[in-house]
């Protein structure tokens, strides 16, 4: 019995295009997976910069109770709701973090595993005490399935339909945190590199810090559905990691989330072809693959470096 299936070119890069019905759909798969990866990625480099590369994992568990909270209270699985108390519940996970840091001896790594579980574990608890009127599964956070995307309901305004609606979801928020990162670049910048200097100068550096935590918490709420909580956590870290290997200026580093991701998208999903496995689990792969590569032939890599130095 072969462990890893037969590899044919053919099956793996031409099938999945091959009739105009599979066109339509893997074509919303790959558009999903693009809109996730630039979404976090964009907001990652920041995350990544402050040294925070685990909040995102922190705050994708902590919104479970928010999400539940917020269908208690609305009665509904809507889009809107889910994202207001998702948000709701990762701001007050971020905040509890914070607190916890700044106001007792625990370390920061300490305290994001103190909250992060103490959240998600309120979350199953009160999915459970839900069980005859909730229907979220805890695996679909986990885990998601980016390609299950075309099965989301199509988004109905003024009697038109516009198509998916998990696609349009996305697609905003991603414009959105590109917009808005473009617009508070210094801010997020200076606050980042030198938090010290920005409060100086009288800019309100933790509300910039909470502005980063709700972008960060937009971005995970949108992409759980489709991705789960195991490929947001990637894109937040892969893409600035990976980047850093080649270039050192923050503007580049941000660039390089748009082909990177296209590159964790299209590999991801002919990879995941051809393993027959989860597509999101399969991007994850592919960036920890190109990761590897960067660090071994990346200009910025040891081996470079080591070989700079040794005399001719």
């Amino acid at each position: 019995m072969n462990f890893i299936p037969k590899f044919d070119p053919s099956k793996v890069f031409f099938e999945p295009w091959a009739t105009p019905e599979l066109i339509a759909w893997n074509s919303q798969v790959i558009l999903m997976g693009f809109l996730v990866c630039w979404a976090s990625g964009m907001v990652g480099t920041f995350i990544v910069v402050r040294r925070m590369a685990l909040m995102g994992d922190a705050i994708s568990h902590g919104i479970l109770p928010g999400i539940v909270i917020a269908f208690l209270t609305f009665g509904s699985l809507e889009v809107g709701p889910m994202l207001l108390g998702a948000c709701l519940a990762g701001l007050a996970c971020s905040f509890s973090i914070e607190w916890l840091q700044q106001n007792s001896p625990i370390n920061k790594d300490a305290s994001m595993a103190i909250v992060f579980t103490s959240f998600f574990a309120l979350g199953v608890t009160l999915i459970n005490l839900q069980a005859g009127h909730l229907d979220l599964d805890t695996d679909c956070i986990l885990y998601g399935e980016i390609g299950l995307t075309p099965l989301a309901p199509n988004f109905i305004f003024g009697g038109n339909d516009f198509g998916n609606r998990s696609l349009w979801v996305m697609g905003l928020i991603c414009a959105a945190i590109i917009i808005l990162v473009s617009l508070f670049y210094r801010q997020l910048l200076l606050t980042s590199f030198d938090a010290i200097l920005a409060h100086s100068i009288g800019w309100p550096v933790k509300i910039i810090h909470l502005f980063l935590m709700l972008l960060l918490a937009l971005s995970t709420v949108a992409s759980l559905e489709s991705v789960g909580v195991i490929l947001v956590v990637a894109m937040l870290v892969f893409p600035s990691v990976t980047a850093s290997f080649f270039f050192h200026r923050l503007p580049s580093i941000l660039i390089c989330t748009f082909p990177l991701g296209i590159l964790y998208t299209f590999g991801g999903f002919h990879l995941a072809y051809w393993l027959d496995c989860s597509i999101a689990a399969a991007m994850a792969i592919t960036a920890s693959i190109c990761f590897i590569l960067s660090v071994i032939f990346g200009p910025r890599s040891y081996i470079w470096k080591t070989a700079k130095k040794k005399p001719s």
